[in-house]
């Protein structure tokens, strides 16, 4: 007979825990305080071996580097991918596969060069999200039949070719140079713009106040030529009362020219012709 004192397993929070007896995997331990009961061996009693795999279920990164991958159009690039996961079925992700981490290493490297097989090199430098989308695609499920969520997947560095990388800090210089000008002629173009507007509208305030002052200047030349009729109108009305009342009284007519006289008597040169000859011309037409 042979007999073991008892022990005790303490699992984390981060940790999962799987209890097999014999070999046989009979629950999953959650975190907490785990006792393994002693193991007896009689001639007609035995219990059963007890074994705690613990298995780690925190999210961690699996970094696939210098993946050199041909492209679609047969250039070699140089990827590497970073993967964020975590376990979340421990059974599976021992049971199912040999080494989950070297499973998801493997099915991460064959996604992205299915990825960057459909892929020009021009795509992929324009549209680096597509291939951690593709990636992460494709992996995602496959990963969940052996225990393992993807968070993410993105992809960390590229590496060309040194006469590629070289041509292409040439092309990126011509684009950035280009975009330069292109700011730079827009940014003409908006000035020149905001200058003819800016003239348009000073030539149609200097027309407004042109319009502004033709009007009042005619306004105020109307206004004259009113004052001027109704002064002529008056003087008119006064003259016509002032024959009427000569006509009625002719008395003040005479007394008129009285006055005049007196005001021409008041002058040394003032000169005085009297017709006498009229008496004769009206005989004469009466003859």
């Amino acid at each position: 007979m042979a007999q073991n004192q008892q022990r005790v397993v303490i699992i984390k929070d981060t940790h999962r825990g799987l209890w097999y007896e014999d070999g046989v995997l009979t629950r999953v331990l959650e975190a907490g305080r785990h006792v393994i009961p002693r193991q007896i061996d009689l001639a007609f009693y035995r219990r059963p071996k007890v074994e705690i795999t613990v298995v780690d279920v925190r999210e961690r990164e699996l970094t696939i580097r210098g993946q050199e991958i041909l492209t679609a159009d047969k250039v070699a690039i140089r990827v590497s991918i970073i993967v964020q996961f975590r376990v979340t079925n421990p059974q599976a992700a021992l049971h199912q596969v040999e080494n989950y981490e070297d499973r998801l290493y493997s099915d991460v490297q064959l996604a992205a060069r299915r990825s960057l097989a459909t892929m020009t090199l021009e795509e992929i430098l324009t549209n680096r999200n597509r291939l951690s989308e593709d990636i992460l695609q494709d992996v995602k499920e496959a990963a969940a039949d052996y225990g393992v969520a993807i968070l993410r997947a993105a992809v960390k560095d590229l590496i060309f070719p040194g006469n590629l990388q070289e041509i292409m800090n040439r092309v990126l210089a011509a684009e950035r140079m280009s975009q330069a000008q292109l700011v730079e002629a827009r940014t003409k173009a908006e000035v020149q713009r905001m200058d003819a507007e800016a003239r348009t509208s000073v030539r149609r305030l200097e027309a407004d106040a042109q319009t502004e002052a033709q009007r009042l200047s005619a306004e105020s030349e109307a206004e004259v030529q009113r004052i001027k009729t109704q002064a002529d109108i008056r003087t008119m009305q006064a003259r016509e009362q002032s024959a009427q009342a000569y006509s009625e009284h002719p008395a003040l007519l005479r007394l008129l020219e009285l006055e005049t006289l007196r005001d021409l008597a008041k002058t040394a040169n003032a000169r005085i012709y009297v017709n006498f000859n009229a008496p004769k011309e009206a005989d004469n037409e009466k003859e």
